[in-house]
């Protein structure tokens, strides 16, 4: 290889990744705005300038974009909790957690994140590869605030592994249960401050009181 073909090689690449950020972008809006079921590679390849051929070279099925349509919404929530916590003031790891999971529970009531994250995702997936996938970005981080605050004794010691499933498992729930409310912004109301009951339950000051 000479040293004047390495540029086609990177524009190339970088066409590449443009093409897949297209159909990814295209795929997002027009799940959000339909749903899964009411749009097809057609109409991805369409909105995003390229041929449907393009849309095979990035992904073999409509799944299989849906996947990377999720993925790319929950890194964006993920990098929104990031940022909260580079706030040079911040409370406890525990508090910390109560609220980033209230937070989230917000970021739950955007119209795109209902229809593709809480709607579309379990209704495709399935139960258990939704579930697999909602933890894959959220169980490390409550598993660590788990672990931390019972490190700190603001938490009666559990099991931490099994105490983070649990609380993904609620949150999860709280979200699914705002999903399909005929009233969402009671639900998130209601889903919100049960959640949190069941975390301030946790507090070590709260388990002693109760002994």
């Amino acid at each position: 290889m000479t040293e004047h073909s390495a540029p086609p090689v990177s524009l190339r690449s970088r066409h590449t990744d443009e093409t897949r950020r297209a159909l990814i972008k295209a795929a997002r809006k027009l799940f959000s705005a339909q749903g899964y079921h009411n749009v097809g590679i057609r109409e991805f390849a369409k909105e995003a300038g390229v041929t449907r051929g393009a849309f095979y070279h990035h992904f073999e099925c409509k799944e299989d974009l849906l996947l990377a349509v999720m993925d790319d919404m929950q890194l964006e929530l993920k990098n929104h909790a990031a940022r909260r916590h580079r706030s040079p003031i911040r409370p406890d790891r525990w508090t910390q957690l109560r609220e980033d999971l209230q937070i989230a529970l917000d970021e739950m009531m955007a119209p795109e994140v209902l229809q593709i994250l809480l709607i579309d995702g379990p209704a495709v997936l399935g139960w258990l590869r939704w579930r697999e996938h909602r933890q894959g970005f959220g169980l490390a981080a409550i598993r660590k605030a788990v672990e931390t605050s019972i490190a700190d004794g603001l938490i009666t010691p559990r099991p931490a592994t099994e105490l983070a499933h649990l609380i993904s498992a609620s949150f999860n729930e709280a979200s699914l249960l705002i999903a399909y409310a005929s009233d969402p912004d009671t639900a998130r109301v209601s889903a919100g401050n049960a959640l949190d009951a069941l975390l301030e339950g946790l507090l070590a000051d709260k388990a002693a009181s109760l002994s």
